[in-house]
């Protein structure tokens, strides 16, 4: 997400990821909408997670990976 401003991921309605205990989640951002299933991983030697997810950008279904990790308390 470093490539964007907060202005841009904010852009339809306030950026977020969200982690439930079951390991799945969703998230959204500029126009990107979707869900997605995680599993605990390590990066840095930091409490993270990696997943895969799938989803609708601008009317388009579109997927991926990715992996996020925690910097702080309130902070992937």
């Amino acid at each position: 997400m470093s490539g964007w401003d907060r202005d841009a991921i904010d852009l339809v309605e306030p950026g977020f990821i969200e982690f439930a205990s079951d390991g799945t989640g969703q998230f959204g951002f500029i126009t990107v909408r979707g869900r997605l299933d995680f599993r605990p991983a390590e990066r840095d030697g930091l409490p993270g997670v990696e997943f895969t997810w799938e989803g609708v950008d601008e009317g388009d279904q579109v997927s991926g990976r990715g992996w996020a990790a925690r910097a702080d308390d309130e902070t992937i």
